[in-house]
């Protein structure tokens, strides 16, 4: 049995399984998430957030499976019957996308739900979220790449009920630099798009989590929808909820009904760790316990 302190992991995803009342974390778990061969994803499992069954393997790519390298921030979701990875994947001459898997258990093993990225071809792209509208119509939210377009950006397009095919044409949401927090990660223009996450505040209003560079570090911003839809247009928080090193964050409800944060931290390998920050919500703004 481990600790979460005993568990190095970047991009720490929770799901939490009604069926088997545990929590399941996934995240990039690579021994070198930057260079070399992309081995897969592990996982664990636990009752109380604090004690952890694992790693077990949950995907490990075919021979012909078209990535080989940055195997990164799955995410897992129960949807209509089976359990759904989003992941991002790179291989040499291929751009980055982000690839939909499919499981009938939230322990794997996972398969490529389809051969290629669902994100555009021509486009780096990763960090695929998954949104339901209020019509109950699946949207994936993701990141376009600064090391193509500079400056970030934020895009979201329509998903198939099946999560095979998209449906229109993407939309732009916003860019990095958009936010008064945010600071270039490389010279005067190049701003970094990370980790979307999306979730209603109390008064139904839609906001989202992403990271980017501060002046600290790795941070995460809130981004709140002017009109309650993905579509936006989308207003940035003009300070950022998480400035300390640590991001890629996601929410999540405890069996007994606490709100918790998830960022890895802090941002240097190998000594990534899953933190799980209590936070409550506050006149619809989204507060760190201290």
């Amino acid at each position: 049995m481990l600790t979460k302190n005993d568990i190095r992991i970047r991009d720490p995803f929770i799901l939490k399984d009604e069926d088997s009342n545990c929590y399941f974390l996934y995240g990039t778990t690579d021994q070198n998430v930057w260079k070399g061969q992309g081995v897969g994803f592990d996982a664990y499992r636990s009752t109380d957030l604090e004690h952890w069954e694992g790693p077990s393997q949950v995907f490990r790519p075919t021979e012909d499976f078209w990535a080989d390298q940055h195997f990164w921030a799955p995410e897992v979701y129960f949807y209509k019957n089976q359990y759904y990875m989003f992941a991002s994947f790179k291989g040499e001459g291929v751009c980055r996308g982000t690839q939909i898997l499919v499981s009938e258990s939230p322990f794997g093993p996972f398969s490529p739900l389809t051969e290629y990225p669902i994100t555009p071809k021509d486009w780096e792209c990763l960090d695929g979220t998954l949104f339901i509208d209020e019509k109950n119509e699946p949207w994936i939210i993701f990141c376009r790449e600064w090391l193509q377009v500079q400056d970030g950006e934020m895009w979201a397009q329509r998903l198939a009920d099946d999560f095979k095919t998209v449906i229109g044409e993407p939309v732009l949401l916003f860019k990095a630099s958009e936010a008064d927090w945010t600071v270039p990660v490389r010279g005067e223009k190049e701003y970094i798009t990370d980790g979307p996450y999306l979730f209603r505040a109390q008064n139904g209003e839609l906001q989202m989590l992403w990271s980017s560079r501060s002046q600290h570090g790795y941070a995460v911003g809130v981004a709140r929808s002017a009109t309650g839809n993905i579509l936006g247009p989308w207003i940035q928080d003009p300070e950022p909820l998480i400035d300390e090193d640590g991001g890629h964050a996601m929410l999540f409800r405890t069996f007994s009904g606490e709100l918790k944060l998830a960022i890895h931290s802090p941002n240097r390998s190998p000594l990534e760790r899953p933190v799980f920050l209590t936070v409550e919500e506050k006149n619809n703004n989204i507060v760190v316990r201290r």
